[in-house]
């Protein structure tokens, strides 16, 4: 009961952050904005199902396949703002 309630107190950090950055995204347009809330956005979804799955489901690695995922498209986000400042 207290892990289900913990996953859903970070899904909703994750979300609040997701929202921040997209609202961020929709004054500025800018990509790194975007990319932010997407990755803050697939984490609170990823808490939601770790709530959901039982500790002990052999599906769980999913949820470190989506955490991976997420990460990956904050580097990209880094990445691409770093290469567009050079251009630039």
């Amino acid at each position: 009961m207290l892990r289900s309630m913990l996953n859903g107190a970070a899904a909703m950090g994750w979300l609040a952050c997701a929202l921040f950055f997209l609202r961020f995204w929709k004054q500025s347009h800018e990509r790194l904005f975007a990319f932010f809330s997407l990755a803050f956005a697939l984490l609170g979804v990823n808490s939601v199902a770790a709530a959901l799955l039982e500790s002990m489901d052999e599906r769980r690695y999913y949820l470190y396949v989506a955490r991976l995922v997420a990460f990956l498209i904050i580097l990209y986000a880094i990445w691409d703002k770093n290469r567009a400042s050079r251009r630039g």
